[in-house]
């Protein structure tokens, strides 16, 4: 069987056409989807209806399923399963994390050693307007990048902390996590720069939520250079807008994007759930992790 898909994006997103994902897929189709999710780095299926398991399921064959930081954000019945969410429970608390505000411009796990890059967002309910997310390829980016400011980032590497992320959450309850959480996500860096595997191609990693600086440039200067990446790589070119439906589930690939999201009504409905995958090392750009250094070289 070949895939029928169609370009959503020039260079980013491409949507599959006809797979019922809770059905069982033979192994041919499963090789082009793996190859399909390479290339493209944002997969769209839409129409789709699944159960947490089989959603885990169909996560499984792209990558290794993980289990994130964010356990107080575990599906109660399916802990690997994300649940994204402004809804409450009974007495008022809320059965999710990320809530209605705006996200900005980010890539999941950047803030550990060995961020799991594979991801995959199942819509559920939505609102009826806002609450739309947004890729940038950062393939595409750093290749357009002026020759001055490439070879001011070649080399470079980022300093990432959750801490940042942390506080730029909206609810009270998104910014708190647990000791066990907080001891998995010390400050670490990743080089701002990465080769894929297989074709040599380069790409940015980045995250404007979670980056403070620049390993050994100080902080003032280090975050005047990333300002001007960040304006350069998310123009228009190399965004793919995506409108959720219900329905719809998206993969994508966070080793050379970033996402965001638009704020919605608090009022509306919008439930979620993600999956975070362990990509295979040969065929996705892994990023580096190291632990960050203090001003006196030991880590922090």
């Amino acid at each position: 069987m070949t895939l029928d898909t169609r370009l959503l994006h020039p260079t980013l997103a491409c949507e599959v056409l006809g797979l019922a994902l809770w059905q069982r897929q033979p192994e041919q189709t499963i090789a082009e989807l793996r190859a399909l999710f390479a290339r493209h780095g944002v997969v769209v299926f839409r129409r789709q209806a699944l159960s947490e398991a089989e959603l885990s399921e169909f996560c499984g064959l792209l990558g290794t399923v993980e289990r994130t930081v964010r356990s107080d954000w575990a599906s109660p019945t399916m802990p690997e399963v994300t649940v994204l969410s402004n809804l409450k429970d009974g007495l008022g608390r809320p059965i999710g994390g990320l809530g209605d505000g705006e996200l900005q411009w980010h890539s999941d796990q950047s803030y550990m050693l060995e961020p799991a890059t594979g991801a995959a967002l199942y819509a559920l309910e939505l609102p009826p307007a806002g609450g739309e997310t947004f890729w940038v390829d950062l393939r595409a980016a750093y290749a357009a990048l002026p020759r001055q400011l490439r070879n001011a980032v070649n080399g470079k590497r980022g300093i990432f902390d959750y801490a940042r992320r942390l506080a730029g959450y909206g609810r009270e309850s998104d910014q708190k996590i647990s000791e066990e959480a907080a001891r998995q996500t010390p400050p670490v860096t990743h080089a701002l720069v990465r080769a894929h595997p297989e074709t040599g191609e380069r790409s940015l990693y980045l995250d404007s939520t979670t980056t403070t600086g620049i390993d050994y440039m100080d902080t003032t200067s280090g975050l005047a250079l990333l300002d001007q990446v960040y304006a350069s790589v998310t123009r228009d070119e190399f965004v793919y807008a995506h409108e959720w439906q219900v329905g719809d589930l998206v993969l994508w690939d966070n080793g050379f994007t970033m996402h965001r999201r638009t704020a919605f009504d608090p009022g509306a409905r919008r439930l979620m759930k993600r999956m975070t995958m362990r990509l295979d090392k040969y065929c996705h750009v892994l990023p580096d992790g190291r632990l960050a250094q203090s001003e006196v070289g030991m880590p922090i």
